[in-house]
C-alpha cells in the first residue's frame, strides 16, 4: 500500500503514539482524518498540519458518532485505505483493591474504549475499505489495532487493561482471515513502555526509572518508533494476520 495519496483514519491521533502516526503518514504524502476525544488539541494538530488533516470530534464507543466520522472523511477526502487504532486508556485498579471488589463500571470502561471502539473503527472503516479499487495485489485497505505488552504479561492492577488488549491481539488473524476475501489486511502492535503524555506527567526520576526497565535499548521507546513501524506495515503487503511486540525485549514484572 502506498501512504502518497492514501486517506488514513487515527483514532487517538491529537496526541501521543497516534499523533506521530498522523505527522508521519502526512511527511509522507498521505491525507488523515483524526478521531479523537480532545477537542483543543485534535484541531490543533489539524490546523499545524494544514489542508492533509482534519480532525472529526469522535467518541469511538458510539457508533452513530464513529459513522459520523467517517462519513465525513469520505466526504472530504473520498475514501479510507488505512486506518490505525491508537484510541484506548490504562486506568489501573485491583481486582480487590482497598475499598472492595472492583466496580464493574471500571471493568467496563476500559473494555468499552479499548476493545469494542477498536472494533466499531473496524467494521466501519473497512466497509469503506471494499469499495477502494485495488492495486497489483488486489489490495485494497490496511487496518492496524494497538494492543500492549499488558496483553501478554500484565502487572496487578492492569486486569481490566489486560482483558481488552488481550481480546484486541485475539481477534487479529480471525479478522484477517476473513477481510482476506476483500484484499484488506489486519495487523495489531503490541507496544510496550513508550514516552507519552501520561508518562510524561510522571517525574523525571520515575520516567528513567521505567526506561531502565527495557533491556534493549535502555530507555523508553519514541511515538516516533511506533509510527515507523506503522509505515513498515501499511507498506510491506506480506505483514498481515500477526501481532508484533514493540518493546525492546521487555517482559513486564509482576508489578
Amino acid at each position: 500500500m502506498e501512504i502518497r495519496d492514501s486517506v488514513a483514519v487515527v483514532t487517538g491521533g491529537a496526541s501521543g503514539l497516534g499523533e506521530a502516526c498522523v505527522r508521519n503518514l502526512v511527511n509522507r504524502g498521505g491525507k488523515v482524518s483524526i478521531f479523537d476525544f480532545a477537542e483543543d488539541r485534535g484541531e490543533k494538530v489539524a490546523s499545524e498540519l494544514g489542508d492533509a488533516v482534519i480532525f472529526c470530534m469522535t467518541d469511538i464507543t458510539d457508533e452513530a458518532n464513529v459513522q459520523a466520522a467517517v462519513d465525513k472523511t469520505i466526504e472530504v477526502f473520498g475514501a479510507i485505505h488505512i486506518a490505525v487504532n491508537c484510541a484506548g486508556v490504562g486506568i489501573p485498579a485491583k481486582v480487590l483493591g482497598k475499598e472492595g471488589p472492583m466496580s464493574m463500571d471500571h471493568f467496563n470502561k476500559v473494555v468499552q474504549i479499548n476493545l469494542m471502539g477498536t472494533m466499531n473503527v473496524v467494521r466501519l472503516a473497512a466497509e469503506k475499505m471494499v469499495k477502494n479499487q485495488g492495486n497489483d495485489d488486489g489490495e485494497k485497505g490496511v487496518v492496524i489495532n494497538v494492543a500492549s505488552v499488558a496483553a501478554f504479561d500484565g502487572q496487578i492492577g492492569q486486569a481490566a487493561y489486560s482483558a481488552s488488549k488481550a481480546a484486541v491481539a485475539g481477534m487479529t488473524l480471525p479478522i484477517a482471515r476473513e477481510f482476506a476475501e476483500y484484499g484488506i489486511r489486519l495487523m495489531t502492535i503490541a507496544p510496550g513502555i513508550f514516552r507519552t503524555p501520561m508518562l510524561e506527567g510522571l517525574p523525571e526520576n520515575v520516567q528513567e526509572a521505567l526506561g531502565k526497565m527495557v533491556p534493549f535499548p535502555n530507555r523508553l521507546g519514541e511515538p516516533s518508533e511506533f509510527a515507523a513501524l506503522v509505515q513498515h506495515i501499511v507498506e510491506n503487503a506480506m505483514l498481515n494476520g500477526d501481532v508484533i511486540r514493540l518493546d525492546g525485549a521487555i517482559r513486564m514484572a509482576a508489578k
